[in-house]
Order: structure tokens, then sequence, then C-alpha cells
């Protein structure tokens, strides 16, 4: 298990600490538990929600169409292909 050093620290009304402090008590959790769970949970629903592609069946298509049958590149594509490997070294 990971040792928890890392801190987090917030003001909050009155009303909002004790309605916290409600919540949790009735899930029989600490405050700080309560407070990280559902912390954490939202912090994953927003990275999700940014972080994932969702198409719709016809851009699901038209995605897996440029995929198994990419385009020739154009002039400005080689172009900027050369560019790039001016700039950029492998290793």
């Amino acid at each position: 298990m990971e040792t928890k050093s890392a801190r987090i620290e917030t003001r909050l009304s009155t009303e909002q600490k004790a309605l916290i402090e409600r919540a949790a008590a009735y899930l029989g959790r600490s405050v700080s538990d309560f407070v990280l769970g559902n912390a954490e949970q939202a912090a994953k629903a927003v990275i999700e929600e940014h972080e994932r592609i969702q198409l719709d069946r016809t851009q699901s298509r038209v995605l897996v169409d440029a995929l198994l049958s990419p385009p020739s590149p154009n002039k400005e594509l080689r172009a900027a292909a050369k560019e790039h490997r001016k700039k950029v070294t492998s290793r």
C-alpha cells in the first residue's frame, strides 16, 4: 500500500462541512475518506470524459476506412514530413 503523504486543503462553509460530515456518517466513513473517495470518482469521470473519443456509426466507418485505406500523401504532407525529419532526431 502506498504511503499517503500529499495533502489538499480547502476552505468551506459551516453548512458545507456539516453536510459532508452527515453524509460520511450515514456511510460509516471518515470525512477524509468520504471526501477523497468522492473527489477521486469525480476526477476519474472528468478525465474519462475529456480523454475518450466516442464516435457514431458513420464516424467510425470514416475512421476505419481512413486507417485501412489511407490516402496518398499530398504535397503539404510530404513537406511537413521533410521539415519534421530536419527538426526531430530519433535514437
